[in-house]
């Protein structure tokens, strides 16, 4: 998996400071993508050793929140096979800390029903993740005054809350 950009203070995609991982590789190719160079696979650089390593020292701040994962799109097949083992490794060390993840890929239809984007590593991941905002940006609906979302038409949900209930539970802000 490559990566983006790493953003070690970040405030705007989900509660909180936080530490964010931009993905490289999305095949929904939203019109008006703010990330569109992450659309390819191999822009920016190799996700490796070192790179975790990078990430775990930038959550290890008392006023760090979380991580967020953005791309691109974590739930690309190849991106959750790379990214699970590291979210195991940041549960681990982090328990109190939050995982939030920014897919186009909408939570009931396509990560807990068949679809391109599930695999066997999909429930995994979505068991790692608290926070999820899903559905592809759509431009004709983008709203700035969104809290953490860039059109109308996605949701914040509590991944947790949802699994646990069978149900799409929306996060609230606290």
């Amino acid at each position: 998996m490559n990566y983006g950009e790493i953003k070690k203070y970040d405030i705007a995609n989900g509660e909180g400071v936080r530490v964010s991982l931009f993905v490289s590789g999305c095949t929904h190719h939203c019109k008006g993508c703010f990330n569109h160079e992450t659309w390819d696979f191999t822009f920016g650089k190799k996700f490796t050793v070192d790179t975790e390593k990078e990430i775990l020292e930038a959550l290890d701040h008392s006023f760090i929140n979380g991580l967020s994962l953005l791309g691109g799109e974590p739930f690309e097949r190849q991106n959750q096979e790379a990214l699970l083992p590291f979210l195991h490794k940041v549960r681990e060390k982090f328990p109190q800390k939050n995982i939030w993840c920014y897919t186009g890929y909408v939570f009931e239809d396509e990560l807990l029903s068949e679809s391109r984007a599930r695999c066997e590593y999909t429930d995994e991941m979505l068991s790692l993740i608290d926070v999820l905002v899903d559905g592809e940006f759509i431009e004709e609906r983008k709203d700035i005054t969104l809290a953490f979302r860039g059109s109308s038409n996605q949701r914040i949900i509590d991944v947790k809350e949802s699994l646990k209930q069978n149900q799409t539970i929306l996060w609230k802000l606290k």
